[in-house]
């Protein structure tokens, strides 16, 4: 499935509703229960979702995290007195089971710990600790012997995003210096970082979503446009520039990307994306909708959303349709289905005319004629850097992924790559 991010409220305006398991088997999140909080799981696998109760023996506080794990049961984050705990939750009946797991200890009280997104595979959790100058990686559940320090990577990092398929590689928006850019952990690998986004000196680059089956990536910087973030996208393992298409820019609202549609192996322009766009100063869900965009198009199809929408949640299944969990009065546990609309692809789009990159060597961007809100209006080009009379460049600074593709193997950038260059090479996506 596909990997996905959770922002933190200051980057994202809102938590999403509910995690969901890499698989889609199943989701947790934070019920209401008049003015108090109680964990509550769904199971997203059968004929109907439905869902179970986890309550404690006393209401969960706001700040409470939770998160699914693939044998059933949720992981819960509470944080009493400032110590971290961590804890299994299971039914039992009428009841709740708890398996304590430990706890991890912020001394320094401005250290901030988050659960990361599900990891595929669902059967261990991680979290980070961000501290002043550092970033701890923690396993929390799923180790032998409670939560477990793996590694340790310089400068505040935020976002969370699942590369190759597994949980090895985790791909991390660190600051450091001023500037943010994204850096690969190697989990199995005593942490090793590895630059991954680099598109300029002076540009903060961040990865919101990969693909693990497509390798597509969705990207927020501020390269183009500096001062401005920009949505992008480009693709692991590709020789060619990201794009910062003017379809993913809506005036006076702000656009995330929240799942990308699994199983296009060779064809990662035809991911459907979905997208939560929010209006000026939405927040908790107010006054959002939906998405639908694909790289290989130049338009966003604006949906509205179902009722009770679990605002940012949601998944695609391989065949283009997207599953949105949302819980009302009258149904307080129920799956939205919306068909991705069909594809009305440009004949001047940049892939049924490829020969615009046919010089590689210049990485620049090419002209875009994406459409911009309200999408019936002409085409106008990307933005490019002021005094410039061309489109933004990136030969400063191609994306790239040192002495990684050993862990993609199997993918047929990778495997083409190791042919040329040998296994210890590097990926590039520019």
């Amino acid at each position: 499935m596909t990997a996905c991010a959770i922002e933190s409220a200051a980057e994202n305006g809102t938590r999403a509703g509910c995690v969901i398991t890499a698989d889609g088997s199943y989701a947790a999140r934070l019920a209401p229960r008049g003015d108090s909080l109680f964990p509550e799981r769904w199971t997203l696998d059968g004929p109907e979702p439905y869902a179970v109760p986890l309550p404690g023996k006393q209401p969960e506080e706001p700040g409470t995290e939770v998160q699914p794990m693939a044998d059933g049961r949720v992981l819960i984050h509470r944080v009493p007195d400032g110590r971290h705990t961590f804890s299994l939750l299971y039914p039992t009946g009428p009841g709740t089971g708890e398996v304590p797991l430990g706890a991890v200890e912020c001394r320094d009280g401005t250290t901030e710990l988050r659960l990361l997104p599900p990891a595929p595979g669902g059967l261990r959790a991680y979290a980070v600790a961000v501290g002043r100058s550092s970033t701890t990686v923690w396993l929390v559940a799923g180790g032998p012997f409670g939560p477990e320090r793996l590694a340790e990577v310089p400068g505040r990092c935020s976002g969370g995003v699942w590369l190759s398929g597994g949980d090895r590689l985790l791909a991390l928006d660190r600051e450091l210096g001023g500037r943010t850019k994204t850096v690969v952990v190697d989990l199995e690998r005593d942490g090793e970082v590895s630059p991954l986004l680099q598109i300029a000196e002076g540009s903060n680059d961040r990865l919101l979503l990969a693909d693990a089956d497509s390798g597509l990536l969705l990207i927020r910087s501020d390269a183009p446009s500096p001062g401005q973030d920009r949505l992008g996208w480009g693709v692991l393992g590709s020789t060619l520039p990201v794009r910062f298409p003017d379809s993913l820019r809506l005036a006076d609202h702000t656009v995330t990307p929240f799942a990308i549609q699994p199983g296009q192996m060779l064809t990662p322009e035809y991911c459907a994306v979905a997208l939560r766009i929010a209006g000026g100063g939405a927040r908790a869900g107010e006054g959002s909708w939906l998405g639908v965009w694909r790289p290989v198009e130049r338009r966003i199809h604006q949906l509205p959303a179902p009722e009770g929408w679990l605002t940012g949640s949601g998944l695609w299944t391989k065949d283009g349709v997207l599953r949105l969990p949302y819980a009302t009065e009258t149904l307080p546990c129920g799956v939205s289905r919306v068909v991705a609309p069909a594809e009305a692809v440009d004949e001047a789009s940049l892939i049924t005319h490829p020969a615009e990159y046919a010089d590689s060597s210049a990485r620049s961007f090419p002209d875009s004629a994406d459409s911009v809100a309200p999408l019936e209006e002409p085409a106008e080009p990307d933005d490019e850097l002021p005094g410039s009379g061309r489109p933004v460049p990136l030969q400063q600074a191609p994306f790239t992924v040192r002495r990684l593709s050993s862990a993609f193997a199997g993918r047929r950038l990778a495997q083409a790559a190791r042919a040329e260059r040998g296994a210890v090479e590097e990926v590039t996506v520019e």
